[in-house]
Parts: C-alpha cells; structure tokens; sequence
C-alpha cells in the first residue's frame, strides 16, 4: 500500500509518499522561511501564493523520489485543518485533483495527528531505534512504535501554534472516528511554546524562526540566569506569556532590549536565551511526565516542530521512566510523511471523504 501525503497547513509545501511498512519513501519540502523571514513571522496570503507556485513541482518530485507511478497510489491523504485557511485551501483542491484524476480514495488528516503519527514513520536508511529512546550526536531520541508499548500513550503536540497534550487511547476506527482515539488533557492557555520561542528571539534581537537561534546560543551559554517555572498548578494547561514578560524585563534590566546603538554583549543574550529554553524544557517535560503517570501511559509521544529541540528531547530521554517516542528531527517540522502515515491509518479503518471535503482553521483533535 502506498499513500501520497500533502500538508500545506501553514508555510511548508510538504508532500511525500510513504509505503505499508511505514517506511518513507520520499519526503520533499518546499520552505518559505526565507520569504517570511523579512517579516518576521508567517504572512498568511503570501503563505498561499507561495504554496500555489510550490504544489505541481513539489508533488511530481515526491513522487519521482519514491520511484514509484501514480497506478501505483493507493489512496491520497491531505491536511484540511488545523491551520492557515489560504493555505489549507491549496493543499485540499489539490488534493482533490490528483485523487479524481487517479480514481483514488481521498483521506482528510488533522495535521495535529498527523503530528502525533510522525513517530510511526520509518526514516530510511535508519529504523526508528530500540524500546528505550536514546540520545544520538544530534540530540535524536527514537523508539520502535513497530513494537508498540501498548495504549494509552501521551502525546506532547509541541509547535509554533500549539502546545497541547493528548492522551491517545489507540488508533481511529470508522465507528467512532477519532472521537475514541484522542482526548485533550491540556493547552497553552496564551503562547504556544514555539511562539513563544519567536517572541524571546525578537526580543534578543536573533532572527526568525526563533527556536534554532536560541537552541544554538544556549548551547554553549553560560548558566549565569535563571527564570521562575511557569507551571499552571493544578491542571495539565500551559501558560507562556508571564516567562516572556520575565524575559523582556531581564532583558531591559541588563541593557540588551531594546538593543542599544553600540550593539549589545553576545554572552549576555546567550545566557538569556538558555534560561529561557530551559524554562519552557522543563515545563514541557514535567507536566507531560505527570499527566503520563496520572493517565497510566505505556509510553510518552513527543511532536512538533519543538519537538526537534536537542534539549527537549535529551531531557525526555533523560528523566521519563516510559519509553519515549520523538520523530527524526526532519519529520517534527510540517512535513508530508506524517500526514500520509496518519491517512494510511485511516484509510485501513475504512475512514475515507468525499469530494465536499472543506477546510477547517479551528479544527481540534479527536474531531
């Protein structure tokens, strides 16, 4: 079985084709980080004309690169929300398109599950690892869902627009949808991490995206500052925006924001940003290790694009007593496998849409 994946839920033109095994057979991105860099954040029309221009060239080349023909598509899986909704629209017409020009199935995915369903790709030409995840050179930690440590799993959905945690009770059936499948536990009640990620970047004058550029000053930052944890008490919601607060007033206190004439000390913005990082790590790692002891999980999903942070997932690893699953760095950003491994899912139980198949910018999980 091979199923053609399309995610254009925000500023990534992401298709791929993934085969019955799991194993990703192709997995091609076109980026608009650069255009959106001059502004620093995503532009939404900009976002839909640049994946108008990217879809044809990027879905013939997925295919190219799987080596395979289009007879030989299965089925088509296609994001139709959460996201954008000029973007979302590009992704599902095409869609739409190639699954009638074929005569195939077409699979709406949530892209939040489809996150979650990027710990079940195969990377190639590596296998996702053994039982326990380890710590790679580059921070990786894998696990082989191959053998599944059995349901219920939590799932920490980690990006630049949402940071949620979802129990995750199995895999979806046509009976129930995934109404059965994914309960939400918690939410960022404010900033999702990643956002808060671009928001501490702009603040310390790094460019965007904001996460790379603080992961790679902390990482060989002095530990001179520290931020208060914020935890919500008493409940599996996150809360971002008083650590942001924090930081602008440090950042005032010591006189990098805003940056003065003469420029301001690299040290001083380093240690700034890895007492950040470590903030929003360890809050993240704690309230997703006690809702997994709280919930009897078998095993702790990690997704996102701040998924693919090496501190994030060096602490997992480090401190979480369940197996833990994180994708290959390549597959936390959007991406297409993740999309077509979610479809693949799906479409076995039978879960498959028609052709009035709509967006859906506010769509949640288990929906």
């Amino acid at each position: 079985m091979l199923i053609l994946g399309i995610e254009t839920s925000c500023d990534e033109t992401a298709v791929a084709v993934v085969g019955d095994n799991g194993l990703m057979l192709s997995n091609t991105v076109a980026t608009q980080v650069e255009v959106h860099a001059r502004y620093g954040g995503i532009v939404p029309e900009v976002a839909s004309r640049q994946h108008v221009l990217a879809m044809g060239p990027v879905v013939r080349k997925a295919v190219a690169d799987a080596g395979v023909s289009w007879a030989d598509i299965d089925a088509v899986a296609v994001t139709h929300g959460p996201g954008l909704a000029g973007s979302l629209i590009v992704g599902v017409n095409a869609a739409k398109g190639i699954a009638a020009s074929l005569g195939k199935p077409l699979v709406g995915v949530n892209h939040l599950e489809g996150h979650i369903y990027g710990a079940w790709v195969q990377h190639p030409p590596q296998p996702m690892g053994a039982h326990k995840a380890t710590p790679g050179a580059s921070g990786s930690a894998r696990v082989d869902f191959g053998i599944e440590p059995g349901f219920p799993l939590m799932c920490l959905i980690v990006s630049g627009g949402h940071t949620e945690l979802v129990l995750m009770l199995g895999h979806p059936d046509n009976a129930a949808g995934s109404a059965n499948a994914f309960s939400l536990k918690g939410e960022t009640r404010d900033d999702a991490a990643g956002e808060a990620f671009d928001k501490a970047a702009r603040v310390l004058g790094l460019p965007y995206p904001g996460g790379p550029e603080i992961q790679r000053l902390a990482e060989n930052a002095p530990t001179t500052e520290r931020f208060t944890r914020p935890y919500v008490r008493g409940s599996d919601d996150f809360s971002f925006s008083g650590l942001k607060s924090a930081l602008i007033r440090r950042a005032r206190e010591v006189g990098v924001y805003p940056a003065p004439e003469g420029g301001v000390d690299r040290q001083t913005v380093a240690a700034l940003a890895k007492a950040f990082q470590s903030a929003v790590v360890d809050v993240l790692v704690r309230k997703t290790l006690e809702a997994a002891e709280r919930h009897d999980c078998r095993g702790i999903v990690v997704a996102g694009g701040v998924a693919a942070n090496k501190a994030l997932r060096m602490k997992f690893v480090a401190e979480s007593p369940l197996p833990v699953a994180v994708p290959h760095p390549s597959l936390c950003t959007d991406n297409g496998a993740m999309i077509a491994m979610s479809g693949m899912y799906r479409f076995k139980a039978g879960m498959v849409s028609d052709f009035s198949l709509d967006v859906d910018p506010g769509l949640r999980i288990g929906q």
